[in-house]
């Protein structure tokens, strides 16, 4: 039964993937954004292994420490035991005191070398922010240019149907002479009714100027 699920789910997962697939392709701002965030936790990655870098740094000092002063130590106790005529000791203390100083010398060599790496790493990790922050940039321009071209596409369909629609720009120009034909009524009717208004009131002042009849 886990199985089944398992198949049903993987099924619905592939199926989902390779609808978000189709879309991205037709949309290229998608398949810029899909490659952006790919690119952001790659940088993300590489951020937390150069950190991981910088505590390996920090361990091989204190482990080189810690092996030169263990390495000075057993100098100083192979002089004691020199001293003091206890030969099989002062050989056991020079055995140690040799591995001590061969570690630390190990140490720092790595050390000098991580040092080195994490300049680097640095470097480069630098430059792919750079390159990131660019793409970044891209983004914009054509998300911008993409935005004109819609814009543009719309107006386009207003001012100059014909070069979108073909022949079906006459019902917009259609639309167009009706409303031309509107505006014409509509003005008319504006002036007649000044002009009917402006007769009321000549007719009242003449009245008004006629004598009273006897």
């Amino acid at each position: 039964m886990n199985d089944l699920f398992t198949r049903i789910k993987n099924s619905i997962s592939s199926d989902i993937n390779d609808l978000l697939d189709q879309k991205e392709q037709k949309n290229p701002i998608a398949m810029l954004n899909q490659h952006l965030r790919t690119c952001e936790k790659e940088a993300n990655r590489v951020r937390e292994l150069i950190n991981r870098q910088y505590l390996l740094k920090d361990n091989l000092i204190r482990e080189y420490h810690e092996a030169d002063e263990l390495a000075k130590k057993r100098r100083e106790q192979a002089v004691i035991a020199d001293k003091a005529g206890e030969a099989e000791l002062y050989a056991f203390i020079i055995r140690e005191q040799e591995d001590y100083e061969q570690k630390a010398n190990r140490l720092k060599s790595l050390y000098e070398q991580n040092i080195k790496q994490l300049e680097h790493l640095e470097q480069n990790y630098a430059e792919m922010k750079r390159k990131l922050k660019d793409m970044y940039v891209k983004r914009m321009e054509l998300m911008s240019r993409e935005n004109i071209a819609n814009a543009e596409y719309r107006i386009n369909q207003i001012v100059h149907p014909e070069s979108q629609f073909g022949q079906s720009c006459h019902r917009f120009a259609d639309s167009e002479h009706y409303i031309d034909q509107l505006e014409k009524k509509i003005n008319a009717a504006y002036t007649h009714q000044s002009l009917d208004s402006r007769i009321e009131q000549l007719k009242r002042k003449l009245n008004q100027n006629q004598p009273d009849a006897e």
